[in-house]
């Protein structure tokens, strides 16, 4: 029998009755019977505009502005089935964490939650200790401009409970390796997540000299993960249609992979948002082809293992994600 830590993709496609590209399939339909590869989207985003109160984003009027319950991730067709998610919170209120949170406790699809909380508010520590009570929330992301105030400022108090908590800081934004980098020096314990390839455009003359030194010297911080999330809306900069061939993205997934190895790669869609460029099917099979490639332990470790490393994220006892 093989090793548990192994998946045999030829015998999972064949059981499935896939062709390795272009294969389209319900969540629900897929998960009949328990998939061979485990598969956590690191990123999405679930909101409800009818609750009463609304909601502070997305705007009112655009193609986001609906409800997005994980039970509308699980009826896309994907690419791969996926067997549980890490919620991004977006919203700027406090308490869409602790309803996310309600969320959560009614699904066991969503296995964590990376809250919304400013680091440097008068309340922040109160509310860090509040949420993280509860084990399916792993963590708060930040912008990179408010990581590089704190930085600036020598405010790390925050930063040090969240490692004292054992829970993970996401950056997202300009320069968000660099600063991923300075607080990993000042700050070894934290684990950190770079959001959306570390935040660069994918553009036809290829990756940029700053942006590849920035990752390989995050990537000298063992603690420092990365998701390759939103890959197709990082090649829209000004109305440019984003390809879907993979070798416009080989280069940089390549330095992605090449910086941080099989053990610091996470998997992520960024969606609903990555609608705007792409559906869920396209986006998935441009990530996991890559994968693909590097084997069957390196596949297993970024569709879910790694993320595991990174956020410790809860396994829940009624999801259907074992071979």
């Amino acid at each position: 029998m093989d090793s548990p830590d192994l998946i045999d993709r030829r015998g999972f496609l064949a059981a499935q009755g896939l062709a390795l590209v272009g294969a389209t399939v319900p969540w629900e339909a897929a998960n009949a019977a328990p998939p061979a590869l485990d598969i956590i989207d690191c990123h999405t985003h679930f909101y409800d505009p009818a609750r009463p109160q609304g909601v502070p984003w997305p705007t009112e009027g655009t193609s986001l502005y609906r409800s997005v319950l994980p039970k509308h991730l699980k009826a896309l067709p994907q690419f791969r089935p996926v067997t549980g998610t890490v919620i991004v919170e977006a919203s700027s209120w406090v308490e869409d964490n602790a309803w996310l949170l309600e969320l959560a406790q009614e699904d066991p699809f969503i296995v964590g939650i990376v809250g919304h909380l400013n680091p440097g508010d008068s309340d922040f520590s109160a509310n860090l200790r509040r949420f993280a009570a509860n084990r399916l929330f792993r963590g708060i992301r930040v912008s990179a401009d408010l990581l590089r105030e704190m930085l600036l400022r020598g405010q790390l108090e925050d930063f040090k409970l969240m490692a004292d908590l054992d829970l993970s800081l996401d950056i997202n934004g300009r320069d968000s390796a660099g600063l991923a980098a300075d607080l990993a020096k000042k700050l070894p314990p934290l684990r950190i997540v770079l959001n959306h390839l570390g935040s660069t455009e994918v553009a036809p003359e290829g990756p940029a000299t700053a942006w590849r030194r920035g990752l390989e010297a995050a990537a000298l911080y063992p603690n420092i993960f990365i998701k390759i999330s939103a890959l197709l809306e990082c090649a829209m900069k000004d109305g440019r249609q984003p390809p879907a061939d993979p070798t416009f993205y080989r280069p940089y997934i390549d330095v992605i992979w090449n910086a941080f190895g099989d053990d610091r790669v996470i998997y992520g869609s960024d969606w609903p948002v990555s609608e705007k460029a792409s559906d869920y099917v396209t986006q998935q099979r441009l990530a996991l082809e890559y994968a693909f490639e590097k084997g069957d332990a390196a596949t297993r470790k970024f569709c879910s293992l790694n993320a595991k490393h990174a956020y410790k994220w809860i396994e829940r006892s009624r999801r259907r994600d074992r071979a």
